[in-house]
Parts: C-alpha cells; structure tokens; sequence
C-alpha cells in the first residue's frame, strides 16, 4: 500500500479475486430453499408396527413364564407345608406314644407281681383265721422266691458281694471290720443286698469291709540316765 498526494492505491493478487468471484457465482446459482435428498429406502427393515407386535409377543411369552414359575412356587410351598404337618403329627404321636410307655411301661411288670400279693394275703388271712403262724414263715419264705423270680424273669437279679473284694462301682461301704482271718479291702458283711437291671447298677451293696488291727507299738526301754532319775525319785 502507497501514498500519493493523499491518494491510495491497493495492490490484490488476480489469483485471490477470482477465486472470490467464483463463490459468489456459486452462491447465486444454489437455491436455499430447495429440499435434500430424500433417504433410500430399504425394503429389509421392519415396520414400527412388526416391531410392536414382536414386542407384544415377547411380553406375552414373559408373562406366561412367570405365571408359569408363580404356579411352581405355589404348588412347591404346598408341598412344603404339608410335609411340616405331617411332620407335626409325627412328633405329637412319638411324644403321646412316649408319654404312654412312661406311665404304663410298668404294667407287665405289675401283673406279674400280682400273685406275690395275692400268695402274701392268703398266708395273713390263714394266720388269722386258723391263729397257726408257726408256718408263716414257710410262706413267706416260698413268696419271696416266687417275688424274687419274677423280678429275674424282668431283668432284675441280685448279686452276692461277700468274701469280694471291694468294689467301690458295685458296693457302697457302710463301716469297717477289724479281721485277721480274711484279706483286708473285703467284704465281710452285707447290710443290703445290691441289685442289677441287666448290666445297669440299680442299687449298691451296703456292705462291711475288713481292715487289718492296729499294731500295738510297745513303748521304747527308758534310757540309762532316765532309770538312775527314776531310782532317786
């Protein structure tokens, strides 16, 4: 750019005016208002309302599944309390069954012992009526083998525990007995006889046992010293 007498002047390259006249020979050409292309249409896609049926269809086919398993689940859960129910009964009927073993578990027991009753009121009703009670003794003797049978017959037989040696498991010491003629720790007496139910302790022995006789420690000779003290005493 240049100055002359208040003049100026502007040099522009030809190249840059007539890419700028070009673009307006452009822009008066092209119509703003004219419409895009329109898109291609492809005959493969789906309609919306294809896809809303298939969506239909897959709602369908969800809610037919989760009645499906609802009905499952119920049928299950039935099955489930029933099973506790009988459940239930079960053990209310082991419980009364139970029950019933504790309070007449006995009964055989008891009908067998019936007849020792029975031998024990003949014998007092002789004795009273005939006043011989010299022979009570017999009787009472055959009524206590007949009650000492039947209690074996359920399981329960005594056991001897004289001339053992003591048994803390099987005999319960009541005192002691000063012996020479048997071992010491032994049985020498029984105050009560022990009982086993089968192989099940159900009463101890209550016996006497045997220790051996004090020594008698015979007092040491008195000095020499203490006998001259004694004398002059």
């Amino acid at each position: 750019m240049g100055s002359d007498g208040g003049k100026f002047s502007t040099d522009i390259a030809p190249d840059l005016i007539a890419a700028a006249v070009d673009s307006v020979e452009r822009n008066r050409t092209e119509d703003p208002s004219e419409p895009a292309e329109p898109l291609e249409f492809d005959p493969s896609a789906p309609s919306p309302e294809d896809e809303l049926a298939s969506l239909r269809v897959q709602l369908e086919a969800s809610q037919a599944t989760g009645r499906e398993l609802m009905q499952k689940l119920r049928e299950e859960h039935e099955r489930t309390l029933r099973a506790l129910a009988d459940l239930d009964n079960v053990r209310k009927r082991a419980q009364r069954e139970r029950e019933e073993v504790v309070r007449f578990g006995v009964e055989r027991l008891l009908k067998d012992v019936l007849p020792v009753i029975d031998n024990l009121d003949r014998a007092l009703e002789l004795g009273v009526k005939t006043g011989q009670w010299d022979g009570l003794g017999d009787g009472v003797r055959m009524t206590r083998k007949l009650l000492e049978d039947t209690l074996a017959k359920h399981g329960l037989k005594a056991f001897t525990a004289v001339g053992q040696p003591f048994d803390p498991h099987l005999h319960e010491a009541m005192g002691h007995e000063e012996r020479e003629d048997v071992a010491p720790n032994t049985v020498t007496s029984e105050v009560l006889r022990g009982f086993l139910l089968h192989d099940r302790l159900v009463r101890p022995a209550l016996v006497m046992v045997s220790r051996p006789k004090p020594e008698v420690v015979a007092d040491p000779p008195p000095a020499p010293g203490e006998e001259r003290n004694e004398e002059q005493g």
